[in-house]
């Protein structure tokens, strides 16, 4: 199938069946379930994630070797991690062979890439599977400290024990109680770049997920090659993540899609505008 998400397989509402991966996920924990079965079942030895943040809410590029090290850095995080960065401590200073990664959109384009160019190609022919979440936007953190304080009146971002978006808003929990931004008002906010690029979905991943399109607790799973497609059935097959078809979901696809083909006709006339102005725009993959 092909446009607005791009190639994919298969599109089904899944969650763990893990409850201790439930219980530290952002929605229904696909991508640390699928990581923890791929590191069980020795397809990879090890995953670059974006780790635990610190105090100040930075995520850390981390490698991760083992289940309870996948299941400790779960969650999102919504300003951007380097995470390609810890590819080459991955296949160096560990030493693995087989290496997991999960990736915003961007990351995915730029790794797919990286896979094609000869001289990156000792790092990146390690990588056996590419995890990539959806994403419309990502925030630097002097956005994420202005949501926090001047428009949700933290007296910083470090009360805040949660972050997440859903429901049009973002959300900030402090103390067990939420407090959300309409979508709306964090609109010139995001990174510079997020307004150049076309993907919502991760449309270069071996597997693509998200919480839009299923309820809440699920997560929206698209599988887009063989290898992505056959992982995460095997570990449906071994009962570590159950599913539902789309058409039994709601919101469903058509909302996945939505999205999805707005943020190309909105950042496909942002790259234009650039174009005519003689800004130099990524090219795509």
């Amino acid at each position: 199938m092909k446009m607005p998400l791009g190639t994919y397989k298969e599109a089904l509402s899944a969650r763990s069946t893990e409850q201790k991966i439930l219980d530290v996920s952002q929605d229904g924990g696909i991508v640390s379930a699928l990581l923890c079965y791929a590191l069980d079942e020795g397809i990879i030895e090890g995953a670059v994630v974006a780790g635990t943040p610190d105090e100040n809410w930075r995520p850390v590029p981390t490698v991760v070797t083992s289940s309870d090290e996948v299941i400790a850095a779960a969650g999102t995080k919504y300003s951007m991690s380097p995470t390609l960065s810890a590819l080459k401590e991955a296949t160096r200073q560990y030493g693995l062979e087989k290496v997991g990664v999960v990736a915003t959109p961007c990351q995915v384009q730029g790794l797919r890439k990286a896979k094609a160019y000869p001289f990156t190609r000792f790092v990146t022919e390690k990588v056996n599977l590419i995890i990539g979440i959806y994403c419309m936007e990502n925030f630097p953190m002097a956005s994420l400290d202005t949501f926090a304080t001047a428009k949700l009146g933290f007296d910083s971002l470090t009360e805040a024990s949660k972050m997440d978006i859903g429901k049009g808003k973002f959300w900030l929990t402090k103390d067990g109680e939420d407090k959300g931004l309409a979508i709306k008002e964090t609109h010139g906010y995001e990174q510079a770049g997020c307004n150049v690029c076309q993907d919502y979905v991760a449309e270069w991943a071996d597997v693509s997920t998200g919480s839009v399109g299923s309820p809440d607790g699920w997560s929206t799973v698209l599988t887009r090659t063989d290898d992505g497609d056959s992982i995460f059935k095997a570990a449906v097959d071994a009962g570590l993540i159950e599913t539902k078809p789309m058409d039994d979901v709601k919101p469903g696809l058509p909302l996945l899609e939505k999205l999805a083909k707005g943020k190309k006709d909105k950042n496909t006339k942002e790259r234009e505008r650039r174009a005519k102005m003689g800004v130099r725009i990524p090219t795509i993959y």
